[in-house]
């Protein structure tokens, strides 16, 4: 059986339709390879609107930045998400999750939950600036992933987020390790992959970010300095 990863990697994508509520170009698709085939969501470069605040780079290659940061810190939090060509070019292809619709986001989202935890660490290590409940995906195995990182890796602090319940919280001896060793990472092969995802800039302020996330041992509190909590929050 031909693994997801060789399927999203190689596979054909076959764009059925739009995600009409996105504000770039969001692709519902099939990846096919042979007679395997898996649902995904295909954001190619050219259907993105520039940013103010993000003149550099593309979404697409900070999306998968933020997949690999997942990956490195070994939460699991992103759906596979690789950079590839597709019918219009080249962009972010990543796996869909089905999502569990018995349960209320609304709710949810607030919650002392481990993977929410998770989340909002590694939201506070990306400086997500638009983590809205939308963007938490639970299946319904119980696991929760996270989407639409393409606003991320800013050189500035932008930390936005609708997961601020540990505000504050002092960092477990876990994601103290998990902090560490990323860092780690970062100084290897890895990280110049990494590196060549996002601007010299924003790779520093990265490991700066890791590094005063280590140094005062807790998660981040909002900021009096900007908007803390993305609009609309949903």
């Amino acid at each position: 059986m031909t693994s997801s990863e060789e399927i999203l990697r190689n596979g054909q994508l076959i764009v059925s339709g739009r995600l009409v509520d996105a504000s770039n170009a969001t692709l519902l698709a099939a990846c096919k390879l042979g007679e395997e085939s898996i649902k995904c969501i295909y954001k190619p470069i050219a259907g993105e609107r520039p940013l103010w605040d993000f003149p550099d780079g593309n979404l697409a290659s900070r999306e998968f930045a933020a997949y690999l940061i997942s990956e490195f810190m070994e939460l699991h939090i992103v759906p596979m998400t690789m950079l590839r060509d597709g019918p219009f070019g080249s962009g972010m292809v990543q796996e869909w999750i089905e999502i569990d619709f018995e349960i209320d986001l609304a709710n949810f989202f607030s919650q002392d939950d481990p993977q929410l935890r998770q989340m909002a660490l590694f939201d506070a290590v990306i400086n997500n600036t638009d983590r809205k409940i939308g963007h938490l995906l639970p299946r319904s195995d119980g696991k929760l992933f996270g989407c639409d990182h393409g606003v991320t890796f800013h050189k500035e602090d932008k930390l936005r987020t609708v997961l601020w319940q540990w505000a504050d919280e002092i960092f477990s001896d876990k994601e103290l390790e998990a902090l560490n060793n990323l860092l780690h990472v970062l100084q290897s092969k890895p990280g110049e992959i990494l590196k060549s995802l996002i601007t010299v800039e924003e790779f520093s302020a990265l490991r700066l970010r890791i590094e005063n996330l280590l140094v005062s041992g807790k998660f981040p509190t909002p900021s009096a300095d900007w908007p803390a909590i993305p609009w609309p929050a949903f």
